[in-house]
């Protein structure tokens, strides 16, 4: 494919109030219009733009009855959902550093473990990890890890001071790269999953943090990682999806679930809060989120018609 130079300039926010007129968007109030697209920028709005557009697409002419107050709604919902996905994700988070620290600790007889060789299968990532981990500590301005590398002649802090300072995702690697796998089924049995399982759903759930924490649109959204569907569980999960290849469903059996769509990690999330957090309110926090934004296409977040009736949000 040939590349051509990119052919757009710059639109100042009152001429792309004008655009958008043009096109078809009824504007209420241009002048509220002209503020949000300098301080959000249409780059982020487009985003929630582009549903409302007439097929086909390229042609940038709006549905009949499109507003700019139909595109706030839809940046506001999709803001006020991030929020409530990075709360909920957080306290998992935290919780699934406290067990693989506490777990292993007990397992190795060791505070250092993460930093042994002896305790991991890969060698290059294990290389790879300390080069990461030594870089960490050193630029490192928490408190604790300055206190530890002023008073202590050890090489690196302890396991859970490290945990604290690695990502969701750099976690999930340290329990990817465990040798043992009778420890790495310990850990998982923790929250009633298969160590697969297990894996698949952090790391799945750390690129839905990740997504939040930049700000990322989510609606209606086809989501990259594709996380492993569980044979069993220990807690309630999706009717009839644990032992069924979805994509093989005949029609009106069970209803089918996308897993790269929103609601299949709002699943994910509230099984992980059956063990982190058994009195949440999380489905309650939903339905909230939902009552308040009535127009919402939940379809296009992966929803399905009797999800609040499924044993897992019961």
């Amino acid at each position: 494919m040939n590349k051509v130079p990119y052919p757009k300039t710059y639109t100042s926010p009152l001429n792309l109030v004008e655009l958008l007129k043009l096109r078809g968007l009824y504007i209420e109030d241009e002048e509220k219009a002209q503020n949000y697209l300098t301080n959000i920028s249409y780059y982020r709005l487009s985003a929630y733009c582009y549903p409302l557009l007439e097929t086909p697409k390229n042609e940038h002419k709006y549905k009949k009855g499109s507003t700019f107050s139909h595109v706030l709604n839809l940046y506001r919902f999709d803001r006020k959902l991030r929020l409530l996905i990075f709360n909920e994700i957080e306290k998992i988070e935290v919780a699934i550093r406290s067990i693989i620290v506490n777990t292993a600790c007990e397992y190795f007889g060791s505070v250092f473990w993460m930093t042994d060789e002896n305790n991991f299968a890969d060698p290059k990532y294990f290389e790879k990890f300390i080069k990461d981990i030594s870089k960490d500590v050193k630029e490192s301005s928490e408190d604790f890890i300055k206190h530890f590398t002023d008073k202590y002649k050890n090489e690196f802090p302890p396991a859970w001071a490290i945990a604290e300072i690695l990502s969701l995702g750099g976690i999930c690697h340290v329990y990817k790269n465990f040798k043992d796998q009778s420890l790495k089924k310990k850990i998982a049995k923790e929250f009633g999953l298969q160590p697969i399982v297990f894996e698949s759903w952090i790391m799945t759930l750390s690129g839905f943090r990740n997504i939040c924490c930049h700000h990322g649109r989510l609606w209606n959204r086809t989501l990259k990682l594709k996380p492993i569907v569980p044979y069993s569980t220990k807690h309630q999960w999706i009717t009839d999806f644990l032992k069924n290849n979805i994509d093989s469903l005949d029609d009106g059996a069970i209803p089918k679930i996308d897993i790269q769509r929103v609601y299949y990690r709002l699943c994910i999330i509230k099984y992980f809060l059956f063990s982190v957090s058994p009195n949440n309110t999380f489905k309650e926090k939903i339905l909230v989120l939902l009552e308040k934004y009535p127009k919402i296409d939940i379809n296009a977040m992966g929803f399905t018609a009797n999800w609040k009736t499924e044993p897992i949000w019961i």
